[in-house]
């Protein structure tokens, strides 16, 4: 079972100018009286006071966010950084197989036929004088 209730209709009555006068007159004088005490000088200065503080912490949330792109962009260059430090590693490594002495020989004989000389091949060059002790 449901209540149903009928509102009694609302009579207007016809507006009072004078009433509207004095309305409109007591709003002017707020507004005024408003308009006044946001002039004063500590009501201005809690204003100024106001915005500095909505520009610091936008400023801090744009600061917070620079930071975060910068954290990420450190990270991908730190990745970056070490991928190259493997592969500088890996090329040092395959310098030192390439440049080993025993590689560099075998590959003198093979392809130059080249051999070490014996005992017999070797000659002794004399090392010249100085010439201050020839004069």
């Amino acid at each position: 079972m449901s209540a149903v209730t009928i509102d009694r209709p609302v009579k207007t009555r016809p507006i009072n100018r004078e009433k509207m006068r004095a309305g409109l007159t007591t709003t002017l004088g707020l507004s005024k009286q408003i308009l006044q005490s946001v002039c004063q000088r500590n009501i201005l200065a809690s204003l100024v006071l106001i915005l500095v503080l909505i520009a610091s912490s936008i400023g801090v949330a744009v600061s917070g966010h620079q930071s975060r792109d910068l954290f990420n962009t450190l990270s991908q260059l730190q990745i970056e950084r070490d991928q190259y430090q493997r592969e500088w590693s890996q090329l040092l490594l395959e310098q030192s197989a390439l440049s080993a002495h025993g590689r560099i020989e075998n590959l003198a004989a093979a392809s130059l036929s080249m051999v070490v000389p014996g005992r017999e091949s070797i000659v002794m060059v004399p090392a010249p004088m100085p010439y201050a002790l020839a004069h």
